[in-house]
Parts: structure tokens; sequence; C-alpha cells
């Protein structure tokens, strides 16, 4: 400490007894003799504030408050009372002479500003700004520390002082939140009014360990045939949805919500970089199917600033940890990690952090790995809740060996490959099975699935290889024309219209009706027509057996021969 001259501000003068204290006080603290100048500040009309350097020592009414929460959110044990709890730590608490370190604003633009003076701040702490905007430590360098600004930054300027808070970025939680839409730190703005918060959690979390995981083994089931089938997902998995634009990623992750419904998982939305009118449509679109009432949409719109983009995915999932403890299930869906990628790569060029591959900053693949690796299934012994992560991420001309796709393909459990190819032709939803892979596998399906799904993937993959060695051939023989047709048969049993999820029995009777060829003699264009009226008549005739599929997930060899049978008998009698 090499300070010289120390401020007092208070609204009086303080006496020469005062003034005698205050010098033994930075003597004993700082080992030398400090010069003491007060400074009249009016609206201190109880208490004073002591700068030296870049510390500061409050003892106003609003220091003294600001240091009580502090001490009674760091002390405070769960499962207490609160009014005893207030009552206890007012009593027990010492008031301390506590420095706050100050700092000062050397420049300011583009929601990123420069401190100096800040020599001990930690990296993703909270600063506040004099004008009472909030920031966050992003960069630490010799001279000053880098800062992103949540909101707007006309009002500070360079000069204006800034304060540590020695706590990091955290966003409040609770169940009032579920059927609600909220920003990047939490605060609603669906226009429905306060939300009751229950606590606090830090946005950046140490994921789980390897020893308080559990297996993943049970499924989380889309309600999306083409996935469910062959590439099914499992309560704690990561699954990567892939594509260029305009291919129905949101679409696969609006129907896992939705097909949620009634089966006791929560659910989280979090949009980074998108229109607000997209994001308003998609809250209705889940209100109108009964879904919104276990979901949270978290929004950091393209209007919003970068540093809320940056920070929305982590203030979602720290939500979603909240209900996993609770021993919950939690479906979160991050759309999309490219838009939350672009906006880092925007503040680490204005924090003048070097670029790297495609302008990206070096550690990029951490910034989605320690966001990904926070999605677990827990043991039994830290409660048997689980964090389903579907992140999404947008290709350019369906190239997924760029940067941040081949990152995230590294980090997740599979990906759900959307082609744009398939897509325009009618093929929805457009997933490219060869392509498309769960690292998951069968332990996340059910006995029934499992079984029924057959040699399903084998038959798609003989007739893609067939169609492309076929297609400039004229002269078939029956044999390739018929194998041909059952291949284009199972390409439209799975094009599924959006909002219209499937149960297991459906998708059981479903596929074992197609791969035993039952649907070889109806034409292309009415197998859905075809599947549809198969499955009302079929839960119509033999409701119990559909029942005894969705509730114990495995069905017998004599319930699969009435499937086929039936499906054939009512095949014979289509458009009869």
């Amino acid at each position: 400490m090499t300070e010289e001259k120390a401020f007092l501000y208070s609204a009086e003068a303080p006496s020469d007894e005062q003034k005698q204290r205050f010098t033994s006080f930075l003597k004993k603290k700082y080992g030398q003799d400090i010069e003491l100048e007060w400074v009249c500040e009016a609206a201190l009309d109880k208490g004073f504030k002591l700068v030296v350097g870049s510390e500061e020592y409050d003892w106003s009414r609003q220091g003294l408050y600001e240091q009580f929460i502090h001490s009674f959110n760091k002390e405070k044990k769960a499962g207490k009372e609160l009014i005893p709890l207030i009552k206890e730590e007012l009593q027990e608490w010492d008031v301390k002479a506590l420095p706050a370190e100050r700092g000062t604003v050397v420049t300011v633009g583009d929601g990123i500003a420069r401190v100096s003076g800040l020599e001990n701040a930690e990296y993703g702490e909270i600063l506040i700004f004099d004008c009472g905007v909030r920031g966050m430590v992003l960069d630490l360098t010799e001279e000053t520390v880098g800062c992103v600004v949540f909101g707007d930054d006309q009002e500070i300027l360079a000069g204006s002082k800034v304060r540590r808070t020695s706590r990091t970025a955290s966003v409040p939680i609770g169940k009032g939140y579920l059927g609600r839409i909220v920003d990047a730190l939490g605060s609603p703005i669906d226009g429905k009014g306060v939300i009751p918060v229950e606590a606090y959690r830090p946005i950046e979390n140490k994921a789980p360990g390897i020893i308080e995981r559990k297996s993943v083994n049970r499924p989380l089931e889309t309600g999306i045939l083409s996935i469910d089938s062959m590439f099914p997902i499992g309560r704690g998995q990561r699954e990567l949805i892939i594509g260029d634009r305009q291919t129905g990623k949101t679409a696969i992750a609006l129907d896992a919500i939705i097909n949620q419904k009634g089966k006791d998982c929560i659910c989280i939305y979090v949009a980074i970089g998108q229109k607000t009118s997209s994001v308003a449509q998609l809250a209705e679109n889940l209100r109108k199917h009964g879904a919104l009432e276990y979901t949270i949409i978290v929004a950091a719109n393209a209007s919003d600033a970068e540093p809320m983009q940056y920070i929305a995915p982590y203030s979602g999932c720290a939500m979603a940890e909240f209900f996993m403890e609770k021993g919950k299930d939690v479906l979160i869906v991050y759309d999309d990690l490219s838009k939350h990628a672009v906006a880092y790569r925007s503040i680490s060029l204005l924090l003048d952090r070097s670029p790297g591959r495609e302008a990206y900053p070096g550690d990029v693949f951490y910034l989605h790995s320690r966001l990904l690796e926070r999605s677990a299934r827990l043991s039994d012994e830290e409660g048997g809740g689980s964090i389903t992560a579907l992140p999404i991420v947008e290709t350019q001309d369906n190239d997924v060996s760029a940067y941040i796709p081949t990152n995230i393909i590294s980090i997740t459990d599979g990906q759900i490959y959307l082609e744009s190819n398939l897509f325009f032709s009618g093929q929805r939803p457009a997933v490219n099975v060869g392509l498309s892979v769960s690292r998951v596998g069968g332990d996340a399906q059910t006995k029934a699935m499992k079984k029924a799904v057959g040699t399903l993937r084998l038959d798609l993959a003989q007739f893609r290889e067939m169609e492309v060695f076929t297609q400039f051939s004229s002269d078939l023989d029956d044999v390739t024309k018929n194998q041909l047709t059952y291949g284009q048969g199972l390409m439209k049993m799975l094009v599924q219209p959006q909002y219209k999820p499937y149960s297991l029995h459906q998708q059981v009777i479903i596929l074992i009706s197609s791969l035993a060829h039952a649907l070889q003699h109806i034409k292309i264009e009415d197998i859905y027509q075809f599947n549809q009226e198969l499955l009302a008549h079929f839960e119509k005739d033999y409701r119990d057996l559909c029942q005894s599929i969705d509730d114990k997930g495995i069905f017998t060899e004599e319930e699969k021969e009435t499937i086929i049978t039936y499906a054939k008998n009512f095949a014979e009698k289509f458009h009869v």
C-alpha cells in the first residue's frame, strides 16, 4: 500500500477526536501515516464513507445494510424459518470495517468497460457502477479488468466509479417461474407481474462428478417416430440437433417439449439471438398445446446486448439445476449455440483477445463444454434428478466440419442431423438416418421399442444404397422394384406433422406393421392416412393392449402377431 491520502465523506465535519481515531485506524491498517481529507457529502445524513486508494469503507445506512445482507446470505441455512433466522442473524451480527474495492472506468463502449484499480477482482465477479448498472468481469490484465455491461452503457462515463460485490453472477429461481418468459438475468418480460423467488443460484456451476452420476438408461421420449426408434434420447443425455437454417431444428425441440405433458418433466427453452416475435409465437404454440405450464422460456433476443446472449444458456442451466437437485427430470433446449458462440466472439474481440480459427477465441471449446457437462443423471444418493440437454447448432450449406459444429459434436452424446434436401422434398422431420447417431443407443429405449424397431436402420441403409445405384437405370427387375417400394414406404412412414407426437403404443404399432410389409400394397401418398386410420381402429378394438404397451413398455410375441394380422387385414379393406 503506497497511498498517501485518504478521503472521508460525510454530511458533517468530523471532530478532532474522530479525526484522530480515523488516522490511528489508517496507520494500523496500512502501516504508514496517511493524510486524511474531509469531503462534504450532504446525502450521507447518517454514517460516513472512507476511501483509501481503490478501497472503500462504507458505514452509511446503505453500506451497513448491504454488509448485513451479504453476511445473512453467506451464513443462512436451508430449512430454517425466515423470520427467526433474521432475528438470530441480527443478534449475532458484528459490524466490521470491511473494505470494498473501488475502481475507475478507463474506457467504455459497445457494452464493454475497462476498469482500473480493482486489483483483487475475480473472473465472473459482479461489479456495480455508480449509476446502478451491473457488469461482470470477463477479462483480467495487470493494469485493468474487462467488464461486460448488463444494460445500457450510456450512463457510464470514463472516470465513473465502480465497486466490487465479491459475488459471482446469479439468477433467481423458484416454482413460480414455470409458465413464464424471463430474460437472461431472470427478470420477467412477459408482462405478467413479479415472480416469487425461492433461491438464487450462480449461473456458473461445477458439473457433477463421476461418483455423483448414474448411467443413462431411462428414455426421454420425444414422440417423434424417427428419433425414438433409431436415435433414442435418455434422461441425462446431451443430444445435438444440427442442420441448416429452416430445416425444422426448433420444431423437433418443440415437439419434444410438448410430448413431456403429464410425464413429470420440467422443460426450459433458452432462446439466443432470436426475434422477439419468434419467441412470442413459440410461447403461444406451447400454451395452445398445454405445455407452457411446465416450461420456462429464457429469452436473450437479437435486440439484446451480447453479454445477455452470452449468459442466457448458463442462466437456463442454473434454473434446471434447481429442479434437478430436487429430484426432478429436466429437459433444456439451447436454441441455438451458434449464435451464442458469435456473441462470445464479439465480446472477446472487444476485449482485445487474440482471434483464432474463424476469428473465435481459443477458449470457445471450453465455452460450451462447461455448459453441456452440467447435464447429467444424478445418483439416487444425490436425489436421482436429471438434466437432458438438446443443444441446437446451425450449419452453413450442410457443412458439419465447421469449427463450432465439430466442437459441439465432440462434446455431446450424439447428433440428429437434419438435411435440407430431405426437408424440401417433403420428408419431415428431415432426419438423415446415415449421419445421425445416438451414443447411448438402446440403453435408453423401452423393451417394446427396442423389439419393434427390428431391422429398420439396416433396411433404410439398404434402400438409400439401392436408390443411388438405380437412379440412372430404367430397366429394373421385380425384386428390385419391390425393395425400392418397401424403402419408400418406410421413409413415408417416418413422415410426421409438427405438434403431433406419437405415444409409445402408436410408435410400436406403426413400426411392427411397416416392418412386416403390411403396407406393401398401399400407395406411397396414402401411407400416412393409412397409419392414422389403423391407429384409430386398433385403439378402439384393442384398447387394453395399447394401455399395456404404454404402462409396461413391453409386448409378447402373441401380441406382435395380433398387430401384424390386424394391420394386414386392415390394409386389404383400405380404400375398398
